[in-house]
C-alpha cells in the first residue's frame, strides 16, 4: 500500500508540473486574430493583468494568428519583474486611413523594468499607405521608453511608417536577431534608433530600410553593434547631432564585424552646423563593404541630406574626436571610399584610420578609392588612401586609448533580465490560445493511472 501511496504523490507532481505555467494569451480577453477585426481592447485587458502580476508575469500572442491593432501604449511601473512578452503570431497596424489616436508611435512600451519581448512572429505597419505623406506626421511602428534591463529578439519587423524600432531613456539594452525590411525608397524608415540611453548591445540583425540602418543620437554612451548585415539603406549612423542648436554628446561606440551592401553610406557621423557638444571615442572596425556610396564618411555640413548648400558661417559646431576606422575592405560606388568634411570652427581632432583597403566598383582593376580631407587632423597607419595626405602618416595611432579591437571588447556592464521560461512550445505551437488536446490526455491519464493503482 505504502508503493502505491508514492506512485500517487508521484502522479500529482507530475500534475504541478504540466500545470506550472500560469501565461496568459491575449485571445484569452476576446482577440480574434483574423488580421481585419480591431483587437486593442484585448491586449490592453491582457497587458493590465500581467502588469499587475496575473501570469506569472508573461504574455502570450499565439502563433497562426494575425491581431490587427489601432496604437497602444503598455505602461508601467509593474508588479511582475521581469515582464516576458513573447509575439508568435503577427501584429499588424491599422492603415493611415483608418488610423485612430496618436500618431507619435504605433506600439509603445514604457517606464517598465525588466522587459523581454521576443518570438518569431512579425510586426507588420503598413507603411506604404504613410509614405507619399512624407511631409507629415508619420508614426514609429515600436516605441520603448525608459525601459531599463530591456530584451529585444527574435522578430521580423516590415514596412513601418518611419522608423520601425525607437530606443528612448532605456539602459542596459540588448536588441539581437531581428530582420527589419522596408522597400529602400521608403522615406525615413529607419531600423533602430538610440536615443538618451546607455550600455545598450545591438547584435546579429539583418535590417534592409529607405534610411539608416541604424543611428546612434545623442545623449547615448557605451554602444556595442556587431554582426549586422546592413542594406539598402543609409548605413551606420552617429547622429544627426547638432539640429537647431542642441548640445549633443555620444560617446564609446564601437561597430564591429558589419556587412554594408549596395548602401548610401558605411560608416557615418553626420552634425548640423551650430550645434555644440561632442561625438568621441567612436571605433569602427571589421567593416566588410560592397557597393558603397559613401564607405567612410564624417559630415559636419550636414543639412537634412543636402550638405552641399550648408555653409560654414555658424558660431559653433559638435566636435568630433577620437575616432578609429580599422580593418576595412570592399568596394565603393564613388570615388571616393573616404571623405572627411570638417568645420573650420570646430576642426575633427585624433581622426585615425588603420588598414583601409577600399577599391572603386566601377573600375574593375583594383583601383584604390580616394580621399577627402577638409579640416581633419590625425593619422594613418599607411598612406594606402589617395588624398589623406593630410593626416600625419604614424604608428602610434592610438596614443589615446586601446586598440580597436580591444576597445571593441571591453567588459559589458549591463545586467539582462533573469527570465524564467516559457510554456513548452509542445503546449501552445499551432493552439490559437487554447491548450492541445493531448495536455488533457497526458494529464488525464497520469491521474487515472495513479488513481488505478492505488485502488487496484
Amino acid at each position: 500500500m505504502q508503493k502505491k501511496t508514492w506512485i500517487l504523490i508521484f502522479s500529482v507532481f507530475i500534475l504541478q508540473i504540466f500545470t506550472y505555467s500560469k501565461a496568459l494569451d491575449v485571445s484569452q480577453y476576446g482577440a480574434v486574430g483574423d488580421g481585419v477585426t480591431d483587437d486593442s481592447q484585448a491586449f490592453l485587458k491582457a497587458w493590465e493583468d500581467v502588469c499587475s502580476g496575473a501570469g506569472d508575469g508573461q504574455l502570450i500572442i499565439p502563433a497562426g494568428m494575425a491581431f490587427m491593432l489601432q496604437p497602444l501604449k503598455f505602461e508601467g511601473s509593474c508588479k511582475s519583474t521581469p515582464i516576458v512578452v513573447q509575439i508568435l503570431g503577427n501584429l499588424v497596424a491599422s492603415s493611415r486611413g483608418k488610423w485612430k489616436g496618436d500618431k507619435d508611435q504605433w506600439i509603445l512600451f514604457s517606464d517598465i523594468e525588466g522587459l523581454v519581448v521576443e518570438g518569431n512572429g512579425e510586426l507588420n505597419g503598413q507603411g506604404s499607405s504613410w509614405w507619399e505623406h512624407k511631409g507629415s506626421s508619420r508614426p514609429t511602428a515600436l516605441k520603448f521608453k525608459s525601459c531599463n534591463n530591456l530584451r529585444l529578439s527574435g522578430l521580423t519587423h516590415v514596412d513601418s511608417a518611419m522608423a520601425h524600432i525607437h530606443i528612448n531613456g532605456c539602459n542596459d539594452v540588448t536588441i539581437s536577431n531581428l530582420r527589419i525590411n522596408a522597400p529602400e525608397s521608403s522615406p525615413n524608415t529607419d531600423g533602430i534608433d538610440v536615443a538618451v540611453s546607455s550600455n545598450v548591445i545591438i547584435q546579429d540583425c539583418v535590417i534592409a530600410t529607405g534610411d539608416d540602418c541604424i543611428a546612434i543620437n545623442s545623449g547615448t554612451a557605451n554602444i556595442r553593434i556587431s554582426g549586422i548585415d546592413c542594406g539598402p539603406g543609409h548605413g551606420i549612423s552617429i547622429g544627426s547631432l547638432g539640429k537647431d542648436g542642441e548640445i549633443a554628446s555620444v560617446e564609446d561606440v564601437c561597430v564591429q564585424n558589419c556587412n554594408f551592401r549596395g548602401t548610401m553610406n558605411g560608416a557615418r557621423i553626420k552634425t548640423w552646423p551650430g550645434g555644440s557638444g561632442y561625438a568621441r571615442r567612436i571605433t569602427f572596425n571589421g567593416i566588410t563593404l560592397d557597393n558603397v556610396e559613401n564607405p567612410i564618411i564624417i559630415d559636419q555640413h550636414y543639412n537634412n541630406g543636402d550638405s552641399d548648400k550648408s555653409t560654414d558661417d555658424k558660431s559653433s559646431a559638435v566636435e568630433v574626436s577620437k575616432v578609429v576606422y580599422s580593418n576595412f575592405v570592399g568596394t565603393s560606388r564613388s570615388e571616393y571610399g573616404v571623405n572627411f568634411r570638417c568645420s573650420t570652427r570646430a576642426p575633427c581632432t585624433e581622426i585615425f584610420l588603420k588598414d583601409v583597403k577600399i577599391e572603386t566598383a566601377s573600375s574593375g582593376m583594383g583601383q584604390v578609392a580616394q580621399g577627402q580631407c577638409l579640416n581633419v587632423r590625425g593619422g594613418v597607419s599607411t598612406l594606402a588612401v589617395p588624398g589623406l595626405e593630410c593626416l600625419a602618416l604614424s604608428t602610434d595611432m592610438l596614443s589615446w586609448g586601446t586598440m580597436p579591437e580591444q576597445a571593441c571588447m571591453l567588459p559589458q556592464q549591463s545586467v539582462q533580465p533573469n527570465t524564467r521560461p516559457l510554456q513548452d512550445p509542445l503546449w501552445v505551437y499551432g493552439s490559437r490560445g487554447q491548450r492541445l488536446g493531448v495536455y488533457s490526455v497526458v494529464l488525464t491519464s497520469l491521474i487515472s493511472f495513479g488513481f488505478s493503482y492505488v485502488l487496484g
